[in-house]
């Protein structure tokens, strides 16, 4: 049951990357990737507020945070396409664009997580 869990959470996950991802394409065109931003951005602060609800407040059973955390957000927040995302504008010469994209990630992305335990504490 574990692993079904898992399995289906990480399904909705690939999925809900895929289109928002898609989504910041379509409007802001491929020259940065924006939708990976959103991404790594939401999914850290949604990570944030998940360990508050299971780990701190134990309102989540464990299986809910298999499928959330391990599930959704782990298929949802793969960093390393961030990686190859940054490595490609580095490719192409793109240097301050893989600054800001590497730079905004890792501060954005923790300034999320820790809004995310900070509203989850208070909620």
């Amino acid at each position: 049951m574990r692993i079904v869990l898992v399995v289906v959470g990480g399904a909705i996950g690939a999925l809900l990357r895929y289109a928002v991802e898609g989504w910041f394409a379509g409007r802001t065109g491929i020259s940065f990737p924006y939708g990976t931003l959103v991404v790594n951005v939401t999914g850290s602060f949604a990570l944030g507020l998940l360990s508050v609800f299971t780990i701190e407040r134990l309102l989540l059973s464990p299986e809910a945070r298999l499928f959330v955390g391990v599930g959704l957000l782990g298929a949802y927040t793969t960093f390393s396409t961030w990686q190859y995302e940054s490595w490609r504008l580095i490719e192409s010469g793109s240097w301050p664009l893989a600054v800001v994209n590497l730079g905004g990630s890792l501060v954005l992305g923790f300034a999320a997580l820790v809004v995310g335990v900070l509203i989850g504490r208070a909620l």
